[in-house]
């Protein structure tokens, strides 16, 4: 079919060309993969035969057409029907062929469930949604303000159940801690957003805890740690966070057994602040040379060394080091896979880095659950892209206590906690 555009790129409806090819070859391919989907099921159970001989599960046309919201557009989709024959033995009822690709349910792929949330950050009221998304998507379907309001609620509820999970089947072998800054929609202005990211025993990270706190105060933290301590959270065998001393006052008050481990990146920072621009070129360099040590005693006579070039003409920088030493050292008693993972809070900073380029201050303070809400399920959704530490295996012997010299394991537990 012949398309008149004009000078613009655009079509004679206002749309433009681009998007149209790029919606009709996501419709394509939607469509492709919906039928690959199907033929898969039905090939899979084609030995199935009632008494007659015939197939128990066949094509029978296809659905009505429904249009669903994807980051390519609005696409319309007919996707394939099967006519399943067969009774599941302990209900009794008709057993039903159901797309993995779209679910009955689906009308806006999961991409649009994480711009909503941003656009909230960034300042849109509800009635803001429609107008925004209906240039980004180029339609509004699906998208009222109704329906906006529905899913803030649902993701308020959400993150109430999240933080009120049971935890005593959960094992936090390691936490990451760090207090996040967004000046996104929280009603106090010295507010923050308190996170806790946590490795499981199998090595998989995921989100521990999240909610709001002043100024990462000492009892903010600690009313965060002691609602995980009342539902069941055991105490961690390694604690990492920034040199904030309201987390680990907290700590040492809720999970004193828990080791501390300072993080190099805030550490480093505040050295380098410490001293002139002209010197922290070398400050730098000589500071990875401790964090990168090859063992404990490396990183001691590194320490050392740092100590012995700036200690006359910067004392304060380097005191900052040598007063928690222990503290920025413990990474080394654990398996040197994990060093890398330990040594930083980057799993924090590194999910919030985006989500602080997308949010601003806004002029009005909003609902602090709802912004609460918004980043949890940023969060949630960048959670499905972690990957889990280096040799996963490791982590389970450390929480049953084995030991490690030089990164290496040295004793092996006679029990392995699962």
């Amino acid at each position: 079919m012949l398309t008149v555009v004009n000078e613009d790129g655009s079509t004679h409806d206002g749309s433009s060309l681009i998007d149209e090819i790029v919606r009709e070859g996501a419709r394509r391919m939607l469509a492709a993969a919906l039928e690959a989907e199907v033929n898969a099921y039905i090939a899979e159970l084609a030995d199935q035969r009632d008494e007659n001989g015939r197939r128990l599960v066949v094509r029978n046309g296809c659905h009505q057409p429904r249009k669903v919201t994807t980051a390519a557009g609005v696409v319309e989709v007919k996707a394939p029907r099967v006519n399943d024959k067969r009774v599941d033995e302990a209900t009794g009822e008709r057993k039903r062929f159901s797309s993995a690709i779209l679910p009955p349910w689906c009308r806006k792929s999961p991409k649009i469930s994480e711009v909503l949330p941003l656009l909230y950050l960034h300042g849109l009221s509800s009635g803001d949604f429609v107008p925004a998304l209906e240039q980004f998507l180029g339609s509004s379907a699906g998208l009222s303000p109704a329906t906006i309001t529905r899913l803030t609620q649902q993701w308020q509820a959400d993150h109430a159940a999240f933080m009120d999970r049971d935890l005593a089947e959960v094992d936090y072998v390691y936490v990451w801690a760090d207090g996040i800054h967004l000046n996104v929609r929280l009603e106090e202005a010295k507010a923050c957003v308190l996170v806790l990211v946590g490795v499981r025993a199998d090595g998989s990270k995921e989100l521990a805890a999240l909610k709001d706190g002043y100024r990462e105060s000492a009892e903010s933290w600690a009313d965060l740690l002691r609602d995980c301590a009342r539902r069941g959270m055991r105490a961690p065998v390694l604690a990492v966070g920034d040199g904030a001393l309201g987390f680990w006052k907290a700590l040492a008050e809720v999970f004193p057994e828990t080791r501390e481990q300072t993080c190099w990146v805030h550490k480093t920072a505040n050295v380098l602040d410490a001293m002139p621009k002209s010197a922290q070129p070398g400050a730098k360099k000589a500071i990875q040379d401790i964090y990168n040590a090859e063992d404990r005693d490396h990183a001691i006579k590194a320490v050392k060394t740092f100590a012995q070039l700036y200690g006359a003409k910067f004392p304060k920088a380097v005191k900052k080091i040598t007063d928690d030493q222990e503290e920025l050292l413990a990474f080394c008693a654990f398996p040197a896979e994990h060093w890398i993972h330990l040594r930083t809070t980057n799993p924090i900073e590194s999910t919030f880095s985006t989500v602080r380029l997308r949010t601003k201050v806004t002029r009005g303070a909003g609902s602090r659950t709802a912004a609460l809400a918004m980043v949890f399920k940023l969060v949630e959704s960048a959670q499905q892209r972690w990957r889990s530490v280096n040799a996963p295996h490791l982590v389970a012997l450390v929480r049953a206590g084995a030991r490690f010299e030089r990164g290496q394991l040295v004793e092996r537990p006679t029990t392995v906690a699962a």
